[in-house]
């Protein structure tokens, strides 16, 4: 899926004028960013499970190869198969290949952000296949025909009204008014897909090596019914997802669950360790494991952004960001929205179409204090500031086309006392009649974004030095 063009400032100050959706975004700090407070106070040596999930996910990311290795050697062993994907088209090729050798006519998916990067929705439904989200927010999401707002809570802008619209449009036109009305309204028209499906596509919280599982962490029990009802399961995950043991996997879904939800467990932890065996009463008949690159590579090769692939989607940033929390998903113009998003989304798409994003962060450390894995992602924001600040490429350079000839001409300036009060009295000259009471609240031209948001004070016209020694000489007149 490619990354949609969006203008970042225009879309956030979009959303921030919407009074609907900042209060959807308010219940994100009410709801999983307080929940994920009181659930690691109330987890013994929580501090201690951090570290170790940290520990864990850097380990295995220095030692990627090896266990993805293991992964696909034990998934083949216990009847899976396995494909590795360079990028998004060739995962979307196999999924659309298999589903015609199956002669599969619908498909039902489990949330899947990785399916969502593919955007295998709109590939495989041009290709003739009707493909069906079970996940209530992703259903809600696709009748929409938008894009995921949250990591974990992907409908999270829409109001109830605007939900019960949309199931009666696509239902038999019956309006619902309540939330159990409006989800046992989801749920009957999903039931009958399910019955009909041929093969589910899920993501992949966690691939253990060891075993050659994996596991998906729900609350609704589609994920466990898309992965037992239709003959042909495919799983879909990005490389990064592997942990090495099933100790390792106990670690990690308890630090998931608890800054995600702020469950001490969620309603289903689903194990899957390939097709249904001789004497099991369901289960697929075929299973795939589909593990994709698609520019994590760069992430591995990059030795300042490496620690982002530590990443495990809890969406733990998500809520603990103040610019989230006004500007929402959408401003961020792709699938992962956020602080880490900022941070992964420059780079799997290219730093030409995320360059804004970096500096969408106040870089007020929030984000690192909530991750369970401690991914300090105000320093990976900086190293890419760092980037558009430096490319040379005029698409990647977040720089506009004056700023560096104001700041040749600021150092110029600075170079020389008697050129920087000159600055500094035609400074005070020009921004005088635009100020008020010694601030300016509106001013021209190229340094009109510095009032956007707040009031600028108007510049000194004369240097400390020569009001120093005004004072001084004032004060020996008074004394004499």
């Amino acid at each position: 899926m490619k990354p949609v063009t969006i203008n970042f400032r225009d879309k956030a100050a979009e959303t921030m004028a919407d009074s609907q959706v900042q209060g959807a975004l308010e219940n994100v700090y009410n709801g999983f960013f307080k929940a994920r407070i009181s659930a690691a106070e109330a987890t013994d040596h929580w501090e201690e499970l951090r570290t170790r999930g940290k520990a864990i996910k850097d380990h295995t990311i220095a030692n990627l190869d090896h266990y993805l290795d293991m992964l696909a050697t034990n998934v083949e062993r216990n009847g899976g198969n396995v494909f590795f994907a360079a990028n998004a088209d060739e995962a979307n090729r196999y999924v659309l290949d298999l589903a015609r050798e199956t002669d599969t006519k619908t498909v039902i998916k489990s949330k899947s952000m990785v399916s969502e990067e593919m955007g295998l929705n709109h590939y495989l439904t041009d290709a003739g296949i009707e493909t069906v989200e079970t996940d209530l927010g992703e259903y809600i999401i696709q009748l929409a025909g938008e894009t995921p707002y949250h990591l974990i809570a992907p409908a999270i802008h829409k109001s109830m009204s605007q939900v019960s619209d949309l199931l009666a449009e696509h239902g038999d036109g019956t309006r619902e008014t309540d939330a159990e009305a409006l989800t046992m309204q989801a749920r009957a028209q999903l039931r009958e897909v399910f019955q009909r499906a041929d093969m589910s596509i899920t993501g992949v919280n966690f691939g253990v090596a060891e075993s050659g599982g994996i596991t998906l962490v729900t609350n609704e029990g589609n994920g466990r019914m898309a992965t037992s009802v239709p003959r042909v399961h495919v799983a879909v995950m990005g490389m990064e997802k592997v942990v090495p043991s099933i100790r390792d996997l106990s670690t990690m879904l308890r630090i998931l669950i608890r800054s995600a939800t702020g469950q001490r467990i969620s309603s289903y932890v689903t194990m899957v360790n390939g097709p249904r065996r001789e004497g099991e009463e369901d289960g697929p008949e075929q299973f795939h494991l589909v593990i994709m690159d698609n520019g994590r590579s760069k992430l591995l090769g990059d030795v300042h952004l490496r620690e982002s692939l530590n990443c495990i989607r809890c969406g733990a940033c998500l809520n603990a960001c103040p610019v989230y929390r006004k500007v929402g998903g959408h401003s961020y113009g792709w699938v992962y929205p956020g602080p880490i998003g900022a941070v992964v989304s420059p780079v799997l798409t290219g730093l030409k179409d995320g360059k804004n994003l970096p500096h969408a962060s106040s870089l007020c450390g929030a984000c690192h204090d909530a991750c369970p894995v401690k991914i300090n992602i105000p320093r990976m924001l900086l190293e890419l500031r760092h980037k558009t600040a430096e490319s040379d490429e005029p698409d990647e350079s977040a720089r506009g086309r004056w700023e560096p000839i104001i700041w040749k001409g600021w150092k110029w300036g600075m170079m020389s006392r008697s050129r920087f009060e000159r600055g500094a009295r035609l400074g005070r000259a020009f921004a005088s009649p635009f100020s008020s009471d010694g601030w300016m609240s509106r001013a021209p031209g190229l340094i009109g974004g510095w009032t956007t948001s707040r009031d600028f004070p108007l510049p000194e016209g004369e240097s400390f030095v020569k009001r120093f020694n005004e004072q001084r000489r004032k004060a020996d007149e008074d004394e004499s």
